[in-house]
């Protein structure tokens, strides 16, 4: 009897936990029509200033799709989510990779994040690693899947990642690093701020230097680059203006 007691208590507890966790999932469908005005982590990132008694305005203009630069779409692309294209949501195959790794060190650090993955965690959840909050990552990226067209999620992405201290979205941070819109960056431009994102406030410039010419190569890989743009392209200092002797640094319409 006490068997029988304990059984249905643990399936009680778990059908109540199944419900909470469905009723604390977003309604992603608003998306499809509405640019969100905020997200969690800009949440979070505010709350961190006021603590500090630091007053820092949130940089961030929206832009549509068309008004970024391809440069930069293909850069992201090749360093954060080769397959985005492809997967639903999430890339088994690196998330399989990122689990073995953590497994074998002990912690919870690689994350396997697609872009949608990415996208859900940076809109709804706090940036905490641990095993709970990756499921959530994870349902709620299959949700924008389900939800939304992979234009449309990359759009989001691209208007409200993290680029630096309070900057938020391709926009800002094109005009904040090289000032110019983010449809006119060139090849460099787009891989450096590509290379910012894994640690948006932390521009030591040896990390994001390394960053930035792994993702030309990469580019260089696919054809995007000739290996002789490539072999010149690395040995700009970052963030320096390009001028017109550099043309293989070509610009999008």
């Amino acid at each position: 009897m006490k068997k029988v007691f304990f059984s249905s208590l643990i399936l009680t507890a778990l059908v109540g936990g199944l419900f909470y966790f469905y009723l604390s999932l977003p309604d992603v469908a608003v998306l499809k029509q509405r640019n969100p005005k905020s997200s969690a982590l800009m949440e979070l990132r505010a709350e961190e200033y006021r603590q500090k008694h630091i007053r820092v305005a949130r940089h961030q203009v929206w832009v549509s799709y068309t008004a970024i630069s391809e440069n930069l779409k293909k850069a992201i692309l090749l360093s954060e989510d080769a397959a985005f294209f492809s997967h639903k949501g999430v890339d088994l195959n690196e998330l399989k990779e990122a689990l073995k790794k953590d497994w074998e060190t002990g912690s919870f650090k690689r994350g396997g994040s697609t872009i949608t993955m990415q996208l859900a965690k940076n809109l709804y959840l706090n940036p905490s690693k641990n095993p709970l909050r990756k499921v959530k990552e994870i349902v709620i990226a299959w949700q924008l899947e389900q939800a939304l067209p992979k234009r449309r999620i990359f759009e989001i992405y691209l208007n409200v990642v993290e680029w630096g201290r309070n900057i938020y979205g391709a926009e800002a941070a094109a005009r904040h690093y090289f000032g110019k819109s983010a449809a006119n960056l060139d090849v460099l431009e787009a891989a450096t701020l590509a290379a910012l994102l894994p640690s948006p406030r932390d521009s030591r410039q040896r990390g994001v230097l390394y960053r930035r010419n792994v993702i030309l190569g990469r580019l260089a890989s696919v054809g995007y680059l000739t290996q002789a743009e490539y072999n010149r392209a690395k040995q700009v200092p970052l963030f320096q203006k390009v001028e017109a002797e550099a043309p293989f640094l070509r610009q999008t319409d």
